[in-house]
């Protein structure tokens, strides 16, 4: 799903970018050394559906919906293809600034070399997936990013359907 019509250079980028990868996965394969994250919002009350179509004769099934203006806390999590590294849940309400992810990158670091010790050596550098979200683009991530010594795979803009 793609939220609005992508303009032609949008396009290119997209196609570049998937093109770039591709060579560089049939050169070497690095996909075990991606490491990526998301954020989802868990809503505290789900109220049951009342009304739900359903073909003649089947039972009706209720299914949850989520109070889109309720208590809700966001979740964000991050992993490789191994499983989960390191997750993060915020208070109710609060959101990702660019100065809370710097600190969610620093201490993914410090669960990435306890969970996956071979990121201490030089050789297995981190492939850091990300999308285009503005907390994630910002001056303090890119620099932990680099101080961090990861390195940070492109992700083309309005591309959700490649996000993490």
């Amino acid at each position: 799903w793609v939220p609005h019509e992508l303009t032609e250079r949008q396009q290119e980028n997209r196609k570049t970018t998937c093109e770039m990868l591709l060579a560089r996965y049939k050169r070497k394969s690095f996909l075990h050394r991606i490491v990526t994250g998301d954020e989802k919002w868990i809503y505290f009350k789900n109220p049951k559906r009342k009304k739900s179509y359903v073909l003649p004769g089947q039972p009706a099934q209720s299914t949850a919906r989520p109070d889109r203006f309720g208590k809700k806390t966001m979740l964000c999590v991050f992993w490789d293809q191994r499983g989960v590294i390191w997750y993060d849940l915020l208070k109710p309400g609060e959101t990702v600034t660019s100065e809370r992810y710097k600190q969610q990158l620093i201490e993914l670091n410090r669960a990435l070399l306890q969970k996956r010790p071979e990121y201490k050596k030089r050789q297995h550098k981190v492939i850091f997936l990300d999308d285009n979200a503005p907390a994630h683009r910002g001056r303090p991530a890119k620099e932990t990013v680099e101080l961090l010594n990861w390195e940070q795979l492109p992700h083309a803009a309005y591309t959700p359907d490649l996000a993490p």
